[in-house]
């Protein structure tokens, strides 16, 4: 009778195990809005019919350099869909996220890929075809600020791509190219979606750089008599990665969901959604389904170009380093 009680008495005082939540959050970088709601739209079905859970997703969004600050800070995420291996190393180094985060999933956690391309006004009125057009003193050019934006440090590297390979490797050349550049857009804003608006909505400049699946889903929605994609002879491979934020999800006991979440990225279903929302898949049959969308392209990669991000960002976004140089020659 005492082991009786005794065992009431623990089972009363003991801490009940967390119940796993119904919603999650994902954080993301500024121009997947669209996507993840789509993304969403499908998701929250297919797992409630695995699991009889019906989840919520919530979604944030803004420049991804931004985003994984303000996680530091304390925003709750339960997974993060960037736009920039680098922001997610800044969580792994915090503690945030595994520091083996990119062999957890398929193609180093990044279930998609967009390089940067052109957007410009229809008709193509200022002749713009590559890099070397974004230098002319008639040309004003729109992308977000690469000290805030993923997006923005993608074209910056892109275009330094493009001038190496013109200029053969020429560091004077290279600086003075990119200083041309920078001091041809009139405004920077801090992510990709403020960049859109400033193009689209606000008429600032003559040629858009963003992510090709952005430029071309702004042609699918406003109609090829407004905007028309410009491909140029080189761009850079935009990997886009995904990963658990392990330090928030199993505290909340929401890790299993925003597993669930990533996984879901990688199926058959998840790819489509992703390529329908034209982005370049890694899935053989969804890619050859929507190849119709992607012209073929030249892309440099981080590793080849700049001999990985940990470099990369040393010596082009650290304080100091040739990023800052740009900006300070203007």
């Amino acid at each position: 009778m005492k082991k009786f009680l005794l065992a009431l008495a623990l089972a009363a005082t003991a801490t009940p195990a967390a119940a796993q939540p119904t919603d999650i959050l994902n954080v993301s970088y500024d121009i997947a809005r669209e996507l993840y709601a789509a993304i969403n739209e499908a998701f929250i079905p297919h797992y409630a019919e695995e699991t009889g859970t019906t989840l919520t997703v919530n979604q944030s969004h803004a420049g991804s350099s931004t985003q994984a600050r303000a996680i530091l800070e304390g925003l709750q995420a339960d997974l993060v869909t960037f736009n920039q291996v680098t922001d997610v190393n800044v969580l792994a180094q915090n503690g945030f996220v595994s520091e083996n985060w990119q062999s957890e999933f398929p193609n180093n956690a990044s279930p998609y890929y967009s390089p940067p391309a052109f957007l410009v006004r229809a008709g193509n009125p200022k002749g713009i075809e590559d890099w070397d057009d974004l230098v002319r003193e008639d040309v004003q050019v729109i992308f977000p600020n690469p000290k805030t934006s993923g997006n923005g440090r993608y074209t910056y590297l892109a275009a330094r791509a493009y001038a190496n390979g013109a200029f053969g490797g020429d560091e004077a050349q290279v600086t003075e190219f990119l200083t041309t550049f920078f001091a041809n857009v009139p405004v920077f804003e801090t992510g990709g979606r403020g960049a859109t608006t400033a193009f689209v909505e606000r008429r600032l400049g003559d040629v858009l750089i963003t992510f090709e699946a952005e430029a071309l889903a702004i042609v699918n929605q406003l109609g090829a008599d407004q905007f028309e994609v410009v491909v140029p002879s080189v761009s850079i491979l935009a990997e886009f990665p995904v990963a658990v934020v392990d330090r928030v999800a199993e505290a909340r006991g929401s890790a299993e969901i925003a597993q669930a979440y990533i996984e879901f990225l990688y199926s058959s279903e998840g790819q489509e959604i992703l390529a329908r929302n034209f982005n370049r898949v890694h899935d053989e049959g969804v890619a050859a389904e929507y190849a119709d969308t992607f012209p073929e392209l030249r892309l440099v990669t981080i590793e080849q170009e700049y001999g990985g991000w940990d470099r990369a960002s040393e010596e082009h976004f650290a304080e100091g380093g040739l990023l800052d140089q740009v900006f300070l020659n203007q």
